[in-house]
């Protein structure tokens, strides 16, 4: 068998009072994180989104395969593109593909077929997940867990663009195949998420919605 090589991990620990202290205040900071819909046009460096990316990518995956890509686009005729594409997929999904219930359960975050922030926003960050690896001879390459692992990194890149100052929206306009032809994606990719990123506008609003209470989401088993 094989050895691999390991290296030392032992991080710094700290006193159970300042973690209580940290803890805290890390969940008061994403506790102010909201989806926003209406985005400020204003850009910001490219390098804040580049840190954001590479935090995603430092999120678990299995058999550390690290099966996700992070586009991002700025380009504006790409985007109105990606606006035009989304918004034809959308205008099928309300009128049609989605239930009664869905229609209805969405009615409280007062969304509709128009996507007008994919244009506004200054930068779209599309996911693609690797349903699996190819090879230096271009063979197929086994991915594990390729759901699981995207959406953890999601949950990385989110909470780091939230920490950045930024606002996002998770946008998922299904189908998403449109997105892998728009940007020419290898054909081991799919798309994941739509997500973008930039300042809220000036007078920017957010549904009136609260989050379940930690008894709701918490089991405890002492």
């Amino acid at each position: 068998m094989e050895d691999y090589p390991f290296i030392s991990y032992s991080p710094k620990r700290q006193s159970q009072e300042d973690m209580l202290a940290e803890s805290q205040a890390f969940f008061d900071k994403m506790d102010e994180r909201r989806s926003v819909r209406q985005f400020s046009s204003e850009s910001f460096d490219i390098r804040i989104l580049e840190n954001i990316i590479a935090t995603a990518s430092t999120a678990p995956s299995g058999a550390h395969k690290q099966p996700w890509s992070f586009c991002v686009v700025s380009n504006p005729e790409l985007k109105s593109r990606i606006r035009a594409l989304a918004e034809k997929e959308e205008e099928e999904n309300y009128h049609g593909r989605m239930s009664d219930e869905w229609i209805e359960d969405l009615k409280p975050l007062g969304t509709d077929e128009v996507k007008d922030f994919l244009e506004i926003a200054p930068y779209l960050i599309i996911v693609f997940k690797q349903v699996h690896g190819i090879g230096e001879e271009g063979e197929k390459k086994r991915n594990y867990y390729v759901n699981e692992s995207v959406g953890i990194a999601v949950g990385f890149l989110l909470a780091a663009i939230h920490n950045a100052g930024l606002c996002s929206l998770t946008h998922t306009p299904s189908p998403m195949n449109f997105l892998e032809k728009a940007l020419g994606r290898p054909a081991n990719e799919r798309a994941f998420l739509l997500i973008p990123v930039g300042y809220p506008a000036e007078h920017a609003k957010v549904p009136d919605i609260h989050r379940k209470p930690l008894n709701l989401v918490m089991g405890t088993y002492l």
